[in-house]
């Protein structure tokens, strides 16, 4: 630690604890609990934007997608009580999100602790599940310690949220204290004899498949992958919403593994005989809800690389268990020089398979949603970050975009609602000369909704594209599954978008018909100001692949 002890309150210390860790931008709602940090942060302005949002739930959505582009944990502040639980959203999708995050929560005072006081929750009950690490800093003078603890928590192994209580007291007191360095994170590599392992299996394989998921990966990760599969001449697949970690024009690439996932990738997955996983914690979600591969003993030889150990033999037990980063794991497997005809021909059958199911199919409807974002995948620039939260209407996203390069996905694998529009505002933040493009249901969109007032008043000219169904489609598509015909809980009443973007002094666009799309698009994008489309779909358009009405016919059926 730095010899020089400077005088300051806990505010200011906290502060400059989190400039000293490198925080460029922290996410919150004023509150009255952590006035001393807001202080604190007034004099660090040239070098930590203090975002402020209009609810803690998109704030904590704007921490974590900060988070997700630019590597660095994500900083959230919020109050006591009601900021800490509608902040949790966003800590839960840090947390199967593999994202690092310091979340700082102010708290009552030491001498009301205890007695229900005003807003008063016990963070270590509450977060505990949620977190990987809860602690309350008491004195001032230990301040920097916490941090530093919690940056180095939230960064090693599988990377996750951590959570800081502030008592309202200990920010206002003062101490003489040094700041602490910048963190390092700690990285696991592969052993030689991991290695040696690894090439065994690979060497003996004829149906070997790569998946690739989970947080704390990198670009370097994902571009030295790419070399190795293409001298391997094996297909590549990635996990659930992690489609940017491997080019999706790339002839290696087989598909998504997640919901929706292509039938023949699902069989691939299934027959193959060395599956080597990287990154993904083989959730229900990448796993077909654990049916693409038998708990806990796989009939695939895997190979399960991650940089938790606690994650392996969680729920499979590998033939190869490897705790490692994914960059020196990859940086180690470019050494194994491996290469088979029959690896080749199946890739490039698996690469055929998904160019067949990218195809937009025609839906019922004016407005073919399918067609709008083949249209965004073929006109976006190529560096322009997608971002989506929860609902079918991301199922469109999922098959018909292809990802072309690092991290121009943004979403919750935790399949949470309202993420699109805080994601797309952090991201034009961090990213401001990128093309930001925000994909929302209409039932998602007013989830966060609120957050286009932050898009506008720092001038984050995102374009946000509201899907507009008039339902909570993925729950309607369900309930026609199980109780076909029978309607409820699941309409929407919906303002009108375009004029809705316009209050802000945004531009609204309102389209019909397919061909209205591109038009709409440009001048949107020439507005120069945060920007809402409304697309009007058909409502019988539940997925890429099927409607309501042959839903209900299907469950119908089977009654």
């Amino acid at each position: 630690m730095k010899t020089d002890l400077k005088i300051r309150h806990g505010g200011k210390i906290l502060a400059d604890a989190l400039a000293g860790h490198g925080v460029r931008a922290a996410f919150g709602v004023p509150g009255e609990s952590f006035l001393p940090v807001l202080d604190g942060l007034h004099d660090l302005k040239d070098r930590l934007k203090f975002v402020i949002c209009r609810q803690e739930g998109g704030a904590s959505y704007m921490a974590e997608a900060w988070a997700k582009l630019t590597g660095e944990p994500g900083v959230l502040v919020v109050t006591r009580g009601p900021g800490a639980t509608n902040g949790a959203v966003g800590v839960h999708t840090a947390f199967q999100d593999s994202t690092p995050m310091v979340v700082l929560v102010g708290q009552v005072g030491n001498d009301f602790v205890e007695r229900e006081a005003f807003q008063e929750i016990d963070y270590r009950r509450m977060y505990g599940p949620l977190t990987k690490w809860v602690a309350q800093i008491d004195r001032a003078e230990r301040i920097p310690e916490y941090v530093s603890h919690a940056f180095h928590t939230a960064t090693a192994g599988r990377p996750g949220p951590v959570l800081l209580a502030l008592p309202e007291d200990m920010l206002f007191s003062e101490a003489a204290v040094a700041d602490a360095p910048h963190f390092r994170t700690p990285r696991a590599a592969p052993s030689a004899a991991d290695m040696k392992e690894l090439e065994r299996l690979l060497a003996g394989a004829k149906r070997p498949l790569v998946l690739v998921g989970g947080g704390g990966w990198t670009r370097q990760a994902s571009g030295a992958l790419r070399g190795w599969a293409e001298a391997a001449g094996v297909a590549v697949g990635c996990a659930f919403r992690c489609q940017d970690y491997f080019d999706n024009r790339h002839p290696n690439y087989a598909g998504d593994v997640g919901i929706g996932i292509n039938p023949r990738l699902a069989q691939r997955v299934k027959e193959a005989d060395v599956l080597l996983v990287i990154g993904a914690r083989l959730g229900e979600m990448t796993t077909g809800g654990y049916t693409l591969l038998d708990v806990p003993v796989p009939k695939q030889t895997l190979i399960h690389v991650h940089a938790g150990a606690e994650e392996l033999g969680r729920v499979y037990q590998a033939a190869l268990p490897i705790n490692s980063n994914y960059e020196e794991f990859v940086l180690a497997l470019s050494s194994i020089k491996i290469k088979r005809e029959e690896w080749q021909n199946q890739t490039r059958s698996a690469h055929a398979e998904y160019l067949a199911w990218n195809k937009p199919l025609a839906m019922p409807g004016a407005l073919h949603y399918g067609e709008v974002v083949a249209w965004l995948s073929q006109n976006l620039p190529e560096d322009a970050i997608l971002t989506n939260g929860a609902g079918n209407f991301a199922s469109w996203l999922h098959r018909h975009f292809q990802y072309k390069g690092w991290r121009t996905q943004l979403a919750p694998t935790s399949g949470s609602m309202g993420y699109s529009v805080p994601a797309a505002v952090a991201a034009k933040i961090a990213e401001p000369g990128r093309t930001v493009v925000a994909v929302a249901g209409d039932g998602e969109f007013l989830m966060n909704g609120q957050e286009f007032a932050t898009a506008a008043q720092y001038g984050a000219a995102i374009i946000v594209l509201v899907v507009n169904n008039g339902m909570y489609g993925t729950i309607r598509m369900h309930q026609e599954r199980e109780y076909p015909g029978r309607v409820s809980g699941t309409e929407l009443a919906n303002p009108d978008f375009a004029a809705y973007a316009r209050a802000f002094g945004g531009h609204g666009e309102t389209g019909e018909r397919t061909a209205d799309f591109a038009p709409a698009f440009r001048r949107a994008a020439a507005s120069g100001k945060p920007a809402i489309i409304e697309l009007r779909i058909d409502p019988e358009a539940i997925t890429p692949s099927a409607t309501l009405s042959g839903l209900r016919a299907a469950a119908l059926a089977r009654k």
